[in-house]
């Protein structure tokens, strides 16, 4: 069942928006050759904390890390640890933050120096496949707009949704109802009402579609080896549209 939140409530999800967005705009200056996912992880706990609120992912069904970082070809979920960025490489940086026990979700990819034309493509197609779905988190569209919007400006790219790796409603708990798939079909699925509130979030690979799970049980890696990109936002169903609630996008 989905339970739309009051304009308080959303209200209390925005200002953990507000630290997670603060926190990916730090985690993003600090991202460069030689700094390890580790020294990221750390920097993002002691600043998340720093704010009064907590790491929504440190133990969550047991993820030992305050973020997840995934390099290259690791979609998503990865255990910050030992691996050090180098230029060329691709990393998604997914961030939650939990304030008054409502919780914020949101990821970017960034690239750490320059990187070849086909990532650069894979960052924009995703990027703005993200942008994509949120126009159609209004009050009256059915979920199944969100997403088909998303696959179609991603397949318009040559691009692959990942489609065994899904958004989902978010609240007082990370994981709420619905799931949200990066595919689907317009007017099906439920109907939006204002208040609804969603971590929508395109999981795209430049190659196949299909995903593997690491030998850590967490990371999840693209089959072939290809290039993944991961963007998401926390997004509120609003009487005037969506509201994004993790504007890590706003300077």
């Amino acid at each position: 069942m989905i339970v739309p939140k009051t304009p308080e409530q959303v209200d209390k999800m925005a200002a953990a928006g507000d630290i997670l967005a603060r926190c990916l705009k730090m985690l993003k200056k600090s991202a460069r050759p030689g700094v390890t996912t580790l020294d990221l992880d750390l920097a993002a706990e002691k600043f998340i904390r720093s704010q009064g609120a907590e790491a929504a992912f440190k133990g969550y069904n047991g993820f030992p890390g305050s973020i997840c970082a995934s390099p290259n070809s690791m979609v998503v979920h990865g255990i910050p640890g030992s691996y050090e960025l180098k230029r060329g490489d691709l990393i998604s940086l997914d961030v939650g933050v939990t304030l008054d026990g409502w919780v914020a979700d949101a990821a970017f990819t960034i690239p750490i120096g320059p990187v070849s034309e086909p990532a650069v493509q894979l960052l924009e197609t995703t990027k703005d496949s993200l942008f994509c779905g949120i126009a159609e988190a209004k009050a009256g569209n059915h979920l199944g707009d969100v997403s088909a919007a998303i696959q179609e400006r991603v397949e318009r790219d040559g691009l692959a949704v990942i489609r065994s790796l899904v958004g989902h409603g978010i609240g007082r708990r990370m994981h709420e109802d619905p799931q949200i798939p990066n595919f689907g079909e317009p007017g099906k699925g439920p109907k939006l009402e204002e208040g609804m509130t969603f971590a929508i979030e395109p999981m795209v690979n430049i190659g196949s579609p299909e995903i593997r799970m690491g030998s850590d049980n967490w990371a999840v890696y693209s089959e072939d080896g290809s290039l993944a990109a991961h963007f998401e936002f926390t997004v509120a169903v609003g009487e005037d549209g969506p509201r994004i609630l993790t504007p890590w996008h706003e300077d």
